[in-house]
């Protein structure tokens, strides 16, 4: 496990609570590529921003996503593994690399969290997502107990 240092958790853009843990599993809502507040990239991927940025993206919403288990879990010691990653990539029209994009966050976690950031996985493209960010992640744990 690669320890990275992880942000602050963000706070909610809307009236929601960031994450919930319900019977044993745990639920982050969607985070985007936040760093200090702020967007780190706007626009969609394949028009305003490369393969590359988009995958940039994806891992800094990974941080965030990883910043609100650890809240949630006591700093990770909780936590019973990743269970599913729903991946919202704003894409041009034609663009078609969504799971490359998304490997920037899934990476991330196998990385920080070994085999507990296994994790399944699906990716959407969208025209457009809140703030105009080209990332959303939406995160399904296991929670131990």
């Amino acid at each position: 496990m690669q320890k990275v240092q992880l942000p602050i958790p963000p706070k909610p853009v809307g009236s929601y609570k960031a994450g919930v843990i319900r019977n044993g599993i745990g639920f982050v809502s969607g985070q985007f590529p936040l760093v200090d507040g702020k967007l780190a990239f706007t626009g969609c991927v394949g028009a305003e921003l490369t393969v590359e940025d988009g995958v940039e993206a994806a891992r800094l919403a990974g941080l965030n996503v990883l910043a609100q288990i650890a809240q949630l879990t006591d700093q990770f010691d909780r936590l019973d593994g990743l269970l599913r990653l729903d991946g919202y990539v704003a894409s041009a029209k034609g663009f078609l690399d969504q799971p490359a994009v998304l490997n920037g966050a899934s990476e991330l976690f196998a990385d920080y969290l070994g085999e507990q950031g296994e994790h399944a996985r699906t990716a959407f493209s969208v025209s457009q997502l809140p703030l105009n960010s080209p990332i959303e992640l939406a995160v399904t744990f296991a929670v131990k107990g």
